[in-house]
């Protein structure tokens, strides 16, 4: 059975979030794009730099997913009876 998405994001937001996935894994999982020792940054083969690189990469890109499908708090969800949250 296939679940539904929430009401509140529109199909937009979750195929860009699709998307954004999918490149943070496809970039790591395509071996012969990286499977290779040159050019050389400084002392490191091309392998090496290519997946340090994607580490930061992938954080950046989960980040902008997590923003986007993040939802707001209802206005008064932090009040209760009227009175402060803060006790």
């Amino acid at each position: 059975m296939a679940q539904r998405a929430r009401p509140g994001k529109s199909p937009a937001v979750w195929g860009t979030v699709t998307v954004l996935l999918v490149v943070a894994i496809l970039g790591t999982l395509l071996v012969p794009i990286y499977a290779r020792t040159l050019p050389e940054l400084g002392n490191f083969p091309f392998f090496y730099w290519f997946q340090l690189i994607w580490v930061p990469t992938t954080a950046v890109l989960c980040w902008i997913c997590y923003l986007l499908l993040k939802t707001k708090p209802a206005p008064d969800a932090g009040l209760r009876n009227g009175g402060d949250v803060r006790r």
